[in-house]
């Protein structure tokens, strides 16, 4: 079935009906367009949202546990989806949404000329019916003339009264009236037989060939409206297996987490490689009490067939034997400090009596060992916050070793990249030297003395570390073979824990009477701490790490710092915390520059690391 002979007298329905097609087509290319923004806008989102939980971070900062990983491949995964969403936004505005554009601007220029060439058809149509009519009247109106001049005629004829002259006119007027009436009949006779024939044409030629042009072009559009819904999901298939992978990334991801492999990262991040402490032996003061066999004295065990070792020698051993378990033997606080300003705000501290264990001195050593924790510092050197010095001197020995390690891995690949440089320019050089037309060799000089000097430096960076890295394992297993043995006869002084958080052999350091705060009124009184001296032991340990950092605090007031051990300050300035005040109104603390001592701590304010009480730190 063709428009051209079954709907011959529909111009105007087609008219429409074409019309509809194309608004509908432009309709269709408007869905599409907002899909396509839809996508973008989606992609958008999840790319946004990506960069919003994946920030940029360092080398240091590379995530290392199995979950953290697992996250960042999701993110990277998602990533990838967003950019499939990209591409089929992409692709839509191109294979369909431009496409359905450009086809329906075609479609509109052919169906205007398509209809004015029907309009041109039924317009010369009009046009010869027009000129049939005409002729037609004209045949019409001389018919009814040459009539009349028939009935003057045979009126003048057959009228007695009337004269000859008369009836040759009349006789003449219808000569000519006849004459005018045969002529248009004859032209009307000819404009019929031409409209008849530009009639046929035009329902039978033009008009079915328009027709048929208009239904060729409904139909393509038909046809393309059908393979751009094939394109639209065409885009969406085409993507379906990138998509597949990016969610089986992610399954794969998921099943990567491994809880064993993270537990064994954070060991290895925070390994301090140290042993743990011993168990704290029994001290029994009781031993030069004389006793008696009464009930009411406490009896001492045997030991039978252990011969009493001699007090002297037994104390000198054990000086001998002197272990801290940290490596760090305790620093002999300042003598006397200088007397600290006067503040308001601050109310005056109690003074603290020393304990009086004359009466019963075994039960006071007891309750002491109950009460009396051990003083050990805590991880917070470690955090983000503490001074990273040159040779992780800030860090417990196995962290340090692995970061001295990295470094000289690092150190040696810049330093091969450097020997290669050279490679290349000396061979560049003798190219050069054997063919001078190709270059100076001597512009390779400077080049070449520059990388020589870098390779040196590096060589330098390298050997240095590796002597770093070389004491660390040497302190490092010394530590561990010194590690205090809890068989020792209980006799023998065995070290014990100082409030430093090492280990000691001076039983008068672990029972001292706690100290108070300087006072300006009690400023020439005695520190406590004075009565401890340097024993000839001491350079043993002198060259140890540093204590971590447990804090931080502003000075805020000047301190001359004068009395042997004390640190000069002034207003201000920022120090490190390496020993909190135990009570003493002391506080241990260290310069940027490296210098130790103690300042008081009422001229400092003092900010502690977050969650650092009851942490322990290995030094």
């Amino acid at each position: 079935m063709t428009w051209g002979t079954e709907l011959w007298d529909q111009f105007e329905n087609l008219d429409k009906h074409t019309q509809w097609g194309i608004d509908f087509l432009e309709r269709y290319a408007k869905f599409v367009k907002e899909r396509l923004e839809i996508e973008q806008t989606y992609a958008k989102q999840l790319r946004n949202l990506v960069k919003k939980y994946c920030p940029k971070r360092s080398k240091d900062d590379e995530p290392r546990f199995s979950s953290c990983v697992s996250y960042y491949s999701i993110l990277n995964e998602l990533n990838d989806y967003a950019g499939q969403r990209e591409i089929v936004a992409e692709e839509m505005g191109q294979d369909v949404y431009g496409e359905l554009m450009r086809y329906s601007q075609d479609l509109k220029s052919e169906r205007k000329h398509h209809l004015q060439e029907g309009r041109k058809a039924q317009q010369y149509l009009d046009q010869c019916w027009k000129h049939m009519d005409n002729s037609k009247k004209k045949f019409e109106r001389e018919c009814k003339e040459a009539e009349k001049s028939q009935i003057s005629y045979d009126r003048l004829d057959n009228d007695i009264n009337a004269t000859k002259s008369e009836v040759e006119k009349a006789k003449s007027q219808l000569y000519l009236r006849t004459h005018s009436a045969d002529e248009s009949k004859n032209e009307y006779a000819a404009q019929l037989q031409n409209f008849n024939g530009e009639q046929w044409k035009h329902f039978n030629v033009a008009i079915p060939q328009i027709f048929k042009n208009l239904q060729d072009m409904d139909e393509r559009r038909t046809v393309k409206l059908g393979e751009t819904y094939r394109s639209f999901a065409d885009v969406e298939r085409r993507v379906v297996p990138i998509i597949s992978k990016c969610l089986e990334g992610m399954v794969t991801a998921a099943k990567a987490v491994d809880q064993r492999k993270d537990s064994a990262i954070v060991v290895e991040s925070f390994k301090s490689g140290f042993e743990p402490p011993g168990d704290f032996p029994f001290e029994d003061y009781s031993q030069n009490l004389s006793r008696t066999g009464s009930d009411n004295t406490i009896s001492t065990p045997k030991n039978e067939g252990v011969v009493k070792p001699d007090p002297k020698h037994s104390i000198s051993k054990a000086a001998k034997n002197k272990l801290w378990l940290f490596g760090k033997k305790p620093k002999s606080p300042p003598s006397s400090p200088p007397p600290a300003p006067h503040r308001p705000d601050l109310a005056t501290a109690s003074h603290c009596q020393a304990p009086k264990f004359a009466s019963d001195p075994i039960a006071f050593c007891l309750s002491e060992m109950r009460t009396v924790k051990p003083r050990i510092a805590s991880f917070r050197g470690l955090k983000r916050g503490a001074p990273s010095l040159e040779d992780f001197s800030h860090l417990p020995p196995e962290q340090r070793r692995k970061r001295l390690q990295a470094r000289i891995d690092e150190l040696s690949k810049e330093l091969q990249k450097e020997v290669d440089q050279r490679d290349a320019l000396n061979k560049m050089k003798d190219v050069y030297e054997k063919n001078p037309q190709m270059g100076d060799p001597q512009s390779l000089q400077p080049k070449i003395s520059e990388t020589m000097c870098n390779m040196e430096k590096l060589r330098s960076e390298i050997h240095k570390n590796e002597s770093w890295l070389s004491e660390v394992e040497g302190k490092v297993s010394t530590r561990g073979d010194r590690r205090p043995s809890a068989d020792i006869n209980h006799h023998t002084p065995h070290g014990r824990e100082s409030p430093e958080g090492s280990y000691t052999d001076d039983p008068s350091q672990e029972h001292r009477s706690p100290p108070h705060q300087p006072d300006p009124r009690q400023a020439n009184q005695p520190d406590p701490r004075q009565a401890h001296q340097p024993d000839e032991f001491d350079d043993e340990f002198d060259n140890d790490d540093p204590l971590p950092v447990l804090g931080h605090c502003k000075a805020l007031y000047s301190f001359d710092g004068q009395n042997e051990g004390t640190l000069l300050m002034k207003e201000d300035d920022v120090l490190y915390i390496i020993e909190e005040d135990k009570g003493d109104g002391w506080t241990r603390a260290r310069k940027q520059s490296g210098e130790e001592g103690y300042v008081p701590t009422s001229y400092v304010e003092i900010a502690m690391e977050k969650n650092s009480k009851g942490a322990v730190t290995y030094i």
